[in-house]
């Protein structure tokens, strides 16, 4: 077969194939020549790529539904129960299809109608919430008037009342407790009741944050959260006192002083104020709105020491953020960090105040 000289001129020609070749001309003039053919090209199977088929009626449904299958809460039987609060009570259960075992919390109260969409929407944000140190929120229900939510089990139960005197457990501790409270602000998540009660810790030694029962999600046109709930005795000093820091409060500068108070009652073994954790309102809100912060004692190491006013600072803006505390020395160092503290670092916020010799 001869090749197909191109057309001169003004005209434009153009090749077919289909069988048979096509050259026009030019646009008012055509002929057929049934002698012209192309080729068509060999395709090379090695390069094929399949389409996908199209889904099927038979097709196996997908993780996510059979999980959501799986957890349905006809297939929970409750074993005991292993919490309560002024929220809810906790249950253990285990799931008969698998026999896997979850922690139900039923939230007490006959909310209102505004306030129950308010808090399916939370909880339904929750459910997407997905990291190591985080107690995972598997699904709720809504049964017999009462909001109920399935959460990860934790076998080894919470850190209340938990005595850590050795800094390198401790930082490790820390170190956990700060991973999922920067997950949760990044996801713009306050929790507001950071506490050894909501710190959970299995039989592998990991830590994880628990009970989003007051936690709300913080977008960025919301006004600053004031709410009341959580526990006083680890609420930050401008939560309490609302004249203090000009009567504005930050949810997020506020778990990391109910952070530091929680570690630093694990290293002493005690409630880290003058007056007992259980004490009257009055006591407690005089005790951490009007005396100085509490500091670890003069034994601890200088790192503990500077890591702790670094958490309980009086002015919220000079508390450190859970990214900058994870490169603090008492975390890097007592955990192998390989990359060493930018010395930059502790200028990022004022410096904290002078401790005690």
């Amino acid at each position: 077969m001869r090749p197909i000289q191109p057309q001169t001129g003004t005209g434009t020609g153009t090749v077919t194939a289909a069988g048979t070749g096509t050259v026009t001309a030019n646009r008012n003039k055509s002929r057929r020549r049934s002698d012209l053919t192309l080729p068509l090209p060999q395709r090379d199977p090695k390069l094929a790529v399949p389409l996908p088929l199209p889904p099927t009626s038979s097709s196996a449904p997908s993780t996510s539904h059979q999980q959501t299958q799986q957890l349905s809460f006809s297939d929970l039987d409750r074993i005991n129960r292993i919490g309560s609060g002024a929220g809810g009570t906790v249950y253990k259960v285990i799931h008969r299809p698998t026999g896997r075992l979850y922690a139900l919390k039923v939230i007490y109260g006959n909310h209102e109608d505004s306030v129950r969409r308010q808090m399916c929407r939370e909880i339904e944000i929750l459910r997407g919430v997905n990291h190591p140190n985080v107690v995972k929120c598997h699904e709720f229900y809504e049964h017999n008037g009462e909001i109920q939510v399935l959460l990860e089990f934790v076998d080894g139960g919470s850190l209340e009342g938990t005595h850590i005197g050795l800094e390198a457990q401790l930082s490790d501790v820390a170190r956990q407790i700060l991973s999922g409270i920067a997950y949760l602000h990044r996801r713009k998540i306050v929790h507001r009741d950071i506490k050894p009660s909501n710190l959970l810790i299995d039989s592998r030694k990991n830590v994880k944050i628990a009970d989003f029962g007051v936690s709300r999600i913080l977008e960025q046109t919301m006004d600053p959260c004031n709410s009341s709930v959580g526990t006083i005795a680890y609420m930050s000093p401008e939560r309490i006192n609302t004249d203090l820091n000009h009567g504005q409060y930050d949810g997020f500068a506020g778990d990391i002083w109910s952070f530091g108070v929680s570690i630093l009652e694990f290293f002493l073994g005690r409630f880290p104020f003058a007056v007992g954790r259980q004490g009257d309102w009055a006591s407690l809100m005089c005790a951490i709105c009007m005396s100085q912060p509490p500091e670890a004692p003069p034994t601890a190491s200088r790192d503990f020491r500077e890591f702790i006013a670094c958490c309980l600072q009086r002015e919220p803006a000079r508390r450190w953020t859970p990214n900058q505390l994870l490169h603090h020395p008492f975390i890097t160092r007592n955990n192998g960090g390989q990359r060493e503290v930018n010395q930059n670092l502790h200028q990022l916020l004022p410096p904290p105040r002078p401790l005690s010799s």
